[in-house]
């Protein structure tokens, strides 16, 4: 069964993990493709896998999909992913984990005890932020986003 050079939209499912709905997404969002039968069923070449795979891996850490559309589109001809492209791929948005998981730390350090209180008055709040001071600097959330400067 697993032999074929072409699977099916159920197959693909199947040895995926991903759903069949999330397949046809993958391939509204330009992911994947496949090409229609006579029946206007969807194929899928074998190699479909290695790319559903990756994806998967991309999105659990957080790439966002138009980035993983743009990388695989930078691949020759639409080629499936090698493990090359793969170490060129995850070494291009490991500075992008490496400043989300700075991000999630700091939440996670900085705003455990006000957020604990249940004040959620951070304009007033003598622990985050006294005298309102972050006010001078603009709106928005400014300790995180003036620490996403420096």
């Amino acid at each position: 069964m697993w032999n074929q050079k072409e699977l099916t939209v159920g197959q693909v499912a199947a040895r995926s993990g991903v759903s069949v709905s999330a397949l046809h997404f993958y391939e509204r969002q330009g992911l994947i493709t496949s090409r229609r039968t006579s029946g206007n069923q969807r194929r899928y070449r074998r190699d479909i896998l290695r790319r559903v795979a990756l994806i998967r891996v991309a999105q659990r850490v957080g790439i966002p999909l138009a980035e993983i559309r743009a990388a695989l589109e930078a691949l020759p001809d639409g080629r499936t992913p090698t493990r090359a492209d793969w170490e060129h791929l995850s070494a291009a948005w490991r500075q992008a984990l490496d400043e989300r998981i700075r991000s999630l730390q700091q939440l996670r350090d900085d705003f455990t005890d006000c957020i604990g209180c249940g004040c959620l008055s951070l304009d007033r709040c003598v622990l985050a932020n006294p005298r309102d001071r972050y006010a001078e600097h603009g709106p928005g959330p400014r300790r995180l986003i003036e620490s996403d400067r420096g």
